[in-house]
């Protein structure tokens, strides 16, 4: 296997090598990639098929880019939840490390594209730092490593963060999010699998938002991270053009199982400047979602989320037609065949503590409910 720092080094960062590749306009690309670098690696380069295409789309800049320039560098609030460098602290029990700026690939709906593609990691000052935080906070047993992406440090910096968090007595789980793995096959060494294997339980959430994604070579490297014992899921952006039609999803979902990853969350795009184009609307999503509840395996329907803007977390929504009514005789139920079935209520419950819910309302309930997770 090629050394992967080689592979990456072979990337497209330069719009005169964009140019050449692919023929687009190179002072367009100079003027994007200011303010929004760019990196596109040899595996997806090749993964392109046409000028674009759902892969295109996804790395290739557009002057669309620079247009909505009233939209939030950060619409989900991270630094305001940040107690010290790196570290954000949303929900009660798991906490976010942002250990890289550096990102295998730069993708054009990127919500840190505030951050990413910038110099800099986490230093060992700043590392001890949250290490100090996570001790003094015994409330959090999980922390995501995030970035950038945490798989571009080298194994030496990873194995450093991960036996500094080890050291940690309440804390249960660590979580990579990456998408080397789909971007850079070649950096999931058995070098790497060692060091992971040796601070379990380790999970990694791979970004993953089309079926053509999944080359052989992807699906390889996957299949040795989920041999060195890590549960593999999957996050996916709902992205116009790309991936927001139900056959598609579906596609990817079945080829993310077929690669021992479990669809986890599906993403509204946020809200971040410079990615308004790629926003579709939520009926989109609930439509997909639909589209995939009892036609494939339970297994590959994924939540449906959206971060909300101002730091408000992960929201989860289904569509309304499930859930039809809910009082205290029972639930009236839509299956995936739009047949009608009568859930009854236990006949022991006490009925002060169910509440009266119409139609209407049990729409709204079974539309939208908090989600304490990153």
């Amino acid at each position: 296997m090629e050394d992967w720092k080689k592979v990456l080094a072979r990337s497209i960062t330069k719009p005169k090598d964009l140019a050449k590749q692919l023929g687009v306009d190179e002072k367009e690309i100079a003027d994007i990639v200011g303010p929004y670098p760019m990196r596109i690696t040899p595996t997806v380069l090749a993964t392109i098929k046409e000028k674009g295409d759902a892969i295109w789309k996804q790395v290739v800049p557009e002057s669309i880019e620079l247009d909505d320039i009233d939209a939030q560098d950060d619409p989900l609030e991270e630094d305001t939840d940040s107690p010290v460098p790196h570290l954000v602290h949303r929900y009660p029990d798991r906490v976010l490390l942002m250990v890289t700026n550096q990102c295998p690939i730069y993708c054009r709906f990127c919500t840190r594209k505030r951050l990413v593609g910038k110099p800099g990691f986490l230093k060992k000052g700043e590392l001890d730092q949250a290490v100090a935080y996570l001790r003094e906070h015994t409330e959090v047993r999980d922390v995501i490593l995030s970035g950038g992406d945490p798989l571009l440090l080298p194994d030496h910096l990873i194995e450093r963060i991960l036996k500094a968090l080890r050291s940690i007595p309440h804390l249960e789980l660590i979580r990579f999010g990456t998408r080397v793995p789909g971007t850079l096959p070649e950096r999931i060494t058995p070098e790497l699998c060692e060091i992971v294997k040796q601070y379990h339980p380790i999970y990694m959430n791979l970004h993953f938002n089309h079926p053509d994604e999944l080359t052989p070579e992807v699906k390889e490297a996957c299949g040795r991270l989920a041999d060195a014992g890590i549960p593999l899921g999957a996050q996916t952006v709902l992205l116009k053009g790309v991936n927001d039609d139900p056959d598609i999803m579906k596609r990817l979902m079945h080829q993310l199982l077929l690669a021992r990853i479990k669809p986890y969350y599906l993403y509204m795009a946020d809200l971040t400047k410079g990615t308004n184009h790629f926003r579709t609307t939520v009926e989109t999503g609930l439509r997909i979602i639909q589209a995939l509840q009892g036609h494939t395996s339970g297994m590959a329907v994924p939540h449906f989320v959206i971060d909300a803007p101002g730091g408000g977390g992960k929201i989860p929504l289904l569509p309304n037609e499930y859930l039809l009514n809910l009082d205290d005789e029972g639930a009236v139920l839509k299956n995936f065949e739009n047949k009608t079935y009568h859930y009854p209520q236990p006949s022991t419950t006490d009925k002060k503590e169910l509440p009266m819910v119409n139609t209407s309302a049990s729409r709204d309930m079974c539309s939208a409910g908090a989600m304490d997770d990153h």
